[in-house]
């Protein structure tokens, strides 16, 4: 276990340190967007940066940290508020209107959609870390998946395919971006009828 300042409160385990780190960061970035520097964590745990470096080899690894460490409440979120959706083609429209209504207040998860110029990992939407997450949002519908005829491979690619579209919508939202209802009727009209494979990839 490495120790230095902590403002007189030592973390028992690297764990805890990392733990504390990652929760500073995200406590920067929410207060600041994308503003996040090692400095500023440091100075937030009362820290010098070779101690948070210790952890972290520098600024993107903290700032992908975070948003990863981030994604598990939004999934929280996501499934408590889908719950009791069973017909998939719902399911999906809502999970993508509200993951994208959610990035707002969700700064440090947003991080891993941010668009180019705003952040540092617009391209990794198709990243293992992103599939899996999007993987893990269509597990936790409240739908028999199974049942329905779907497996591995659709489940797999429907979650790219929903990864893509949140990620041309934060990329370019519209001009005006389209309020609630509307967005929620463009996915239905665009984004539902491919929701029901007619020849499903089982395996």
């Amino acid at each position: 276990m490495r120790t230095h300042g902590w403002a007189g409160a030592t973390p028992a385990s690297d764990e805890e340190a990392i733990a504390r780190i990652l929760r500073a960061a995200g406590e920067v970035i929410d207060a600041g967007g994308q503003d996040l520097s090692i400095l500023k964590v440091a100075e937030r745990l009362g820290v010098t940066r070779q101690t948070v470096y210790r952890y972290f080899p520098g600024t993107d690894a903290l700032l992908q940290a975070t948003a990863t460490n981030a994604t598990g409440e939004l999934l929280d979120e996501l499934a408590e508020a889908l719950r009791g959706i069973t017909d998939p083609a719902d399911a999906v429209v809502e999970g993508i209107a509200l993951t994208l209504e959610r990035l707002h207040s969700h700064k440090r998860f947003g991080l891993l959609f941010a668009a180019p110029g705003h952040g540092r990992f617009a391209p990794e939407v198709t990243s293992e870390i992103a599939l899996r997450t999007g993987r893990h949002i269509l597990d936790r519908f409240d739908i028999d998946w199974t049942g329905l005829g779907w497996g591995d491979r659709d489940l797999d690619e429907l979650a790219e395919h929903m990864l893509r579209t949140l990620q041309s919508f934060i990329i370019d939202p519209g001009h005006p971006p389209r309020s609630a209802p509307d967005l929620r009727a463009y996915l239905h009209r665009w984004v539902a009828p491919h929701v029901t494979p007619t020849q499903p990839h089982h395996g």
